[in-house]
């Protein structure tokens, strides 16, 4: 099958999934007594890494493959220091499945929601095509194809490699893309006129009397003779908020139908999405025939108005300056194999600890467990297109087109989702194609704006937001009414946990200049610094262990100083923040110990060494005349014998609001075991991360203990990552994943001179997958 004859008939199939349930690592069989019956089919997989043409063939003896979960990477790899060739292979994965008898006579496809990098499909011995792309979903019809009454073979071949022909590839890329099926798969059977995508756009969502337009996108293997009815219902919580029901005309049209809209209004004022109160609501879709539910589907959705003007971004009618960092979706050990608890996990971090409003979703559509967190907790999201920098031939391009399609189609429900990205990240100006790419996002989704990530200012500007990568300083001026920076620091300011005070404190300044100018112009909406996480990239990039140290914290999610600058800018109600940039040594400077910068939302700080006051100081307005709340820095050479243990006591309105300690002794006082769940699902797939760190006395980090932690683990579930695990700025994590099995896992972790830990982690039964 040709690809663009694949597009025609499946290329918009997989929105009509059902969405997974928030915190679980899969989904549990969606059963209607009528309509739509999903089943999830992440277990039980075989597993090859070497592909043979053999292996589509349903009577092939697959006994001698792994059998594995997914999401799943096609290779386990250590978490720096590896070939990325290690991934860049073709393999193979099969799964058997039973259908229901009792759905005979329904239409059948399989959904994927990513795998890496192209996708050639059989079921039953015979192919259904070829998919190319590794970020965005992508289903098969399987109708025609599958046995009712016997098992049936779906097989799956993998090509990890960096194909040219495929986006973001045929250059060179500043980030790795793994392998594997490392998103789930699901298998959907709706009746012959189902439900296959919705988009629920809500209006004046400001005013007394909102409404929302839904429209439903109608597919049917035969012409529309009977009266069908859509009834829409908007719900909050458990509660009907608006109802309302049209009637459709009969067709003679066949497959994908014109989509109908059904308005609903006269419901009164809603409580909005915002950032501090992210509420929700769920649109409810049935069709009806006579009495009987053809199908019926579900999204969540929130209502707001967002938008970029000339004095900034407003969400919800107030002017919010953006404050945020890129986010890659890669993981140690498994690359970008990570399940839903884990995908959250990384949206809690940005908004609850380091107390982003907004993150970019660089350089490609992330996972929508991701995003599902993102609405449920307030962050914004530029979601973005896969790319970094190249642009390939006309069938490239499609390619690309393509994946604007999919990933609005797929997303665009989302409310915190408030911008496109429809260029290719840093590439070169390209009017045919861009001018495609905008225009497919503003016919697929009129309520949003569009942008595109360029680093170069004299740029044909075809989207509605111009967006800017500018590593200089001082930054540009903006040069349109419309202007976000989207990339700075960074790579010219690599920085890692293990570096001396003076780097880890220049690294915190240089993020905190930045985002000072941001401040200093309405017209900069504001900024999203580069980047949140430490990342595996390519040999010609990185630090020289296939790493990017790029983040303001490790790539076990650990923060380094830098972090705390942005966890400073949050309003004190929300937390108090003390935040050093430099651990407390005498000697780690040159010549000595002799600033302090501390990153605090406090209006006034004491530092006191061995209980003796050394300095009083107030935010640093001089270099920071901008930021609401300024770093310190206290000049305190000179001051600092006798040497001691460390104090710094946070003052608001005069008020002592919080204090923290630091020791002066050098010594490895303390190992902790921190998990960040403390129950798992027994379905092969969840995961958790396990934080390992050696402090002081008082509770921070020893930035050089580097110590090589034994670990044991008893129970169902499997550690991902080294073990030994050699501590790498006195912090590390590994994962745990849960098998199929319920129980408790025990994990001890033994430190060869501060003893043992031990956790326990909760294995609930999950139940079997139905197909």
């Amino acid at each position: 099958m040709r690809r663009r004859d694949f597009l025609k008939t499946t290329g918009t199939l997989f929105a009509a999934a059902t969405v997974a349930t928030p915190g679980l690592a899969s989904d549990a069989p969606a059963l209607h007594p009528s309509g739509r019956t999903i089943l999830p089919i992440n277990r039980k997989w075989r597993y090859s890494r070497t592909w043979s043409d053999a292996a589509a063939a349903p009577d092939f003896d697959d006994s001698s493959f792994q059998r594995v979960v997914v999401p799943h990477t096609n290779i386990s790899l250590p978490w720096h220091s590896f070939d990325d060739k290690s991934y860049e292979f073709v393999s193979a994965y099969r799964r058997r499945f039973n259908l229901p008898p009792s759905l005979r006579g329904q239409r059948v496809f399989v959904d994927f929601e990513g795998v890496m990098t192209a996708s050639t499909v059989w079921i039953n011995g015979v192919s259904l095509g070829e998919y190319k792309g590794g970020f965005t979903p992508f289903s098969f019809e399987l109708t025609d194809h599958v046995r009712w009454n016997t098992e049936n073979v779906l097989v799956v071949k993998v090509d990890s490699t960096e194909r040219a022909d495929i986006p973001p590839f045929g250059y060179q890329i500043d980030y790795l893309t793994f392998g594997g099926i490392y998103r789930e798969v699901s298998l959907r059977i709706v009746p012959q006129t189902f439900l296959e995508n919705i988009f629920a756009r809500p209006k004046d969502a400001l005013s007394d009397s909102p409404s929302v337009d839904v429209q439903c996108f109608l597919q049917s293997s035969q012409a529309l003779t009977d009266d069908l009815v859509l009834e829409v219902t908007l719900n909050r919580e458990d509660r009907i908020v608006g109802q309302f029901s049209k009637r459709l005309e009969r067709s003679d049209t066949r497959e994908l139908l014109t989509p109908v809209t059904v308005t609903l209004s006269n419901f009164g004022k809603v409580d909005l999405w915002d950032l501090a109160h992210p509420h929700l609501y769920s649109i409810h879709v049935k069709l009806l025939r006579g009495d009987h539910v053809e199908d019926q589907d579900s999204r969540t959705i929130g209502f707001r108005e967002a938008q970029f003007t000339e004095q900034g971004f407003a969400l919800n009618g107030k002017v919010i300056k953006l404050r945020g960092l890129d986010r890659h979706q890669t993981f140690p050990f498994v690359g970008q194999a990570m399940p839903a608890r884990v995908q959250r996990r990384d949206a809690l971090i940005l908004r609850q600890k380091l107390k982003c409003n907004i993150v970019r979703t660089s350089h490609y559509p992330q996972s929508r467990h991701f995003l599902d967190a993102c609405d449920e907790v307030g962050l914004l999201v530029l979601e973005e297109i896969p790319g970094w920098q190249h642009i390939g031939d006309q069938p490239w391009q499609d390619i690309s087109v393509d994946n604007v399609r999919r990933m609005i189609r797929r997303d665009w429900n989302h409310p915190s989702i408030i911008l496109w990205g429809v260029r290719i990240n840093e590439s070169r100006d390209n009017h045919g194609f861009y001018t495609r790419t905008n225009a497919t996002a503003h016919s697929l989704d009129p309520s949003r704006q569009t942008c595109g990530i360029r680093y170069f200012q004299k740029s044909e500007f075809l989207e509605d937001v111009f967006t800017m990568n500018d590593f200089g300083f001082p930054l540009q001026p903006p040069n349109h009414p419309r202007y976000l920076n989207t990339e700075f620091v960074g790579h010219t300011y690599p920085t890692k946990t293990i570096d001396n005070v003076e780097r880890l404190t220049e690294h915190t300044l240089r993020h905190a200049r930045i985002h000072d100018q941001l401040a200093s112009n309405p017209q900069y909406a504001g900024g999203i610094g580069w980047c949140a996480f430490d990342y595996n990239t390519h040999a010609d990039f990185g630090s020289g262990d296939r790493i990017c140290y790029h983040g303001v914290t490790d790539i076990f999610r650990e923060p380094k100083p830098a972090a705390g600058f942005y966890k400073s800018q949050c309003d004190p109600d929300e937390e108090i923040v003390i935040e050093p940039a430099f651990h407390w040594a005498r000697g780690d400077q040159s010549v000595g110990f002799s600033k302090a910068v501390v990153c605090s939302n406090c209006d006034h700080l004491k530092f006191y060494v061995k209980d003796k006051l050394i300095a009083e100081v107030d935010p640093d307005r001089n270099q920071f005349p901008h930021l609401r709340y300024a770093p310190f820095v206290a000049e305190i050479g000179g001051k600092l014998d006798p040497w001691g243990d460390l104090r710094i006591d946070g003052y608001i309105k005069d008020k002592q609001v919080a204090s923290r300690s630091y020791s002066g002794r050098g010594i490895d006082q303390k190992f902790s075991l921190v998990p960040d769940d403390l129950s798992l699902i027994a379905d092969g797939a969840d995961t958790t991360r396990v934080v390992l760190a050696v402090t002081d006395e008082f509770g921070a980090i020893c930035p050089f203990s580097g110590d090589a932690i034994t670990l044991e683990l008893d129970g169902p579930g499997d550690i991902i990552g080294d073990n030994p695990f050699a501590l790498v700025g006195g912090t590390g994590a590994i994962w745990i994943r849960a098998r199929e099995l319920a129980g408790v896992v025990h994990l001890r972790a033994n430190h060869p001179s501060l003893g043992k830990k031990e956790i326990h982690i909760t294995v609930a039964a999950c139940p079997p997958e139905s197909a």
